[in-house]
């Protein structure tokens, strides 16, 4: 189980990365501060990834990073007006509040990485690649195409060692259609 994120954390975290990084937009600056002087506010806010997918969100970059200044998301509509997001804020104290920090190696921070929270909202799918479908897709091929194999030729062996030949000759044919279909397919392997 995870232990959850206090508010005194996330607390000493804001006023940290207010004292060593300076945000792209001033108004970032006002909401965190506006945070940090709300502890019942701040038990409703959670540092997480990717908050694009997230019902209500906020987006902050730091000057030493590429990403776009500032962005809030809310059910699925996106402003950079920090004012007006700030003024949402305030009036929906309640709701849970997703905030992304986008500063020069977020990802490998540990004093970030301690306050980020499992984002809830990121699709199923979200981390897998076109590619790696693919690549689940072929060895999953390939496994069929090893199991039906195998199991025929045990099968053949069976009708061998019971001198059927009529089973062998059937259960041969099925074997070369298999081979067959195999050799069609991109990427099969076969033996």
């Amino acid at each position: 189980m995870i232990t959850p994120v206090t508010a005194k954390d996330k607390k000493s975290f804001i006023q940290w990365f207010l004292n060593h990084y300076r945000l792209k937009k001033r108004e970032s600056v006002w909401i965190l501060n506006y945070l940090v002087n709300h502890n019942d506010l701040l038990g409703n806010v959670h540092f997480v990834r990717d908050v694009k997918y997230c019902p209500r969100g906020i987006m902050m970059t730091s000057h030493c990073s590429e990403e776009v200044p500032f962005r809030f998301y809310k059910n699925h509509l996106v402003t950079t007006d920090a004012e007006k997001s700030f003024h949402e804020i305030r009036l929906n104290q309640n709701e849970p509040l997703y905030l992304q920090l986008n500063f020069k190696r977020s990802n490998q921070h540990s004093y970030y990485a301690s306050v980020l929270e499992e984002n809830p909202f990121i699709p199923a799918d979200y981390y897998i690649t076109n590619h790696e479908k693919a690549l689940a897709n072929q060895l999953l091929n390939y496994s069929l195409y090893e199991y039906k194999k195998e199991k025929l030729l045990k099968q053949i062996d069976r009708a061998l060692d019971e001198m059927n030949q009529e089973e062998f000759r059937i259960l041969s044919k099925k074997l070369n259609d298999l081979k067959s279909i195999a050799a069609l397919q991109p990427d099969s392997s076969e033996e």
